[in-house]
């Protein structure tokens, strides 16, 4: 009988210890890079410029936010040199950085490995990237953007940098290995198609992420772009507003025109409110960056999120 239980509790050690090994030497698994080369276009260059600045606004994680001013726009010459921290003190499990995206940072990774990277969250060395950036939706962008953003990325000043590596708290350590997913590209829509176009953006830029709670990391299922999530910062507790089409709680009253004016209102970042203590109001959503959108493409993103379902959902966005 003894024998049987010793032997019972080795054969579960092994089933645990293939387990792991398996997630962390099986996976991540979306394939190799593409073998590919970007042949840039001042056109498609113009086109990454937009969609990194102003719609994915990969330029806004990985610069030097001010927050010392409202949203924290960029500092103005810190444009893709990394750094910034999304650490444990805000509720992440671990420290993560976002990496230097100059050519001092990534000039030695392939235009296919750099693909792979922003659409599935798997980097130049085969390793899982954290989903701080949402390449779950990038990875839904059509590939022509995707690589116009890299087309972009290579032109950026180059800024010597060095971000330290990933600190992540176990289980996560294991668990990051099964978040990667393969791409699954889109076609672009096209403009006179408002609702795909406006549906589009919304995924590019990752509302849903940012404006949905969460329980355990997970998006509570029937909850999407209600808002209600919470982000901790040194002294300061945001939460994300309700923007489906709600009329008490959301964005059911807002007109067209008020949606687009609320963005451009902070196209100049040097009229930003001065953002002194706790008590002043605050958000982490780059205002600055979006306001630098295409009123066409605000109007198609507006369209398509007056489509959702209204979701009746209170939210103070500055609690505290």
């Amino acid at each position: 009988m003894k024998k049987f239980i010793v032997g019972g509790l080795l054969l579960i050690v092994i089933i645990i210890a293939a387990g792991l090994s398996y997630l962390k030497l099986g996976l991540p698994n979306v394939g190799a890079p593409e073998d590919i080369k970007i042949t840039a276009t001042p056109e498609m260059i113009a086109r990454g410029k937009y969609l990194a600045n102003h719609v994915a606004v990969c330029i806004d994680c990985h610069s030097t936010r001010n927050w010392s001013r409202f949203s924290g726009p960029p500092l103005s010459g810190t444009e893709g040199k990394g750094g910034d921290i999304f650490s444990r003190d805000f509720g992440f499990p671990g420290n993560f950085y976002a990496k230097n995206i100059t050519p001092a940072g990534i000039g030695h990774w392939t235009d296919g490995e750099l693909l792979r990277a922003i659409s599935t969250g798997v980097n130049k060395d085969g390793k899982a990237i954290f989903p701080v950036m949402p390449y779950h939706n990038y990875g839904r962008m059509a590939k022509e953007d995707l690589l116009a953003i890299i087309a972009y990325i290579r032109t950026l000043p180059s800024i010597a940098n060095q971000v330290p590596d990933a600190e992540i708290d176990f289980p996560m350590s294991f668990i990051i290995n099964t978040i990667p997913a393969k791409a699954d590209f889109q076609p672009l829509p096209l403009k006179e198609k408002t609702i795909d176009y406006g549906a589009y953006l919304v995924n590019a830029a990752g509302c849903i992420e940012c404006h949905t709670n969460v329980e355990k990391g997970k998006r509570i299922p029937g909850m999407d772009f209600a808002g209600g999530r919470i982000f901790d910062m040194p002294g300061k507790r945001i939460v994300s507003s309700n923007i489906t089409p709600d009329k008490e709680t959301g964005i059911g009253y807002w007109t067209e025109e008020a949606f687009i004016a609320k963005f451009k209102s902070f196209a100049d970042t040097s009229k930003l409110q001065q953002y002194n203590d706790s008590e002043d109001y605050q958000s982490i959503m780059p205002w600055s960056m979006y306001a630098g959108m295409d009123s066409s493409d605000l109007s198609a993103m507006y369209a398509y999120l007056k489509t959702l379902k209204p979701i009746s959902n209170k939210v103070v966005a500055n609690p505290n």
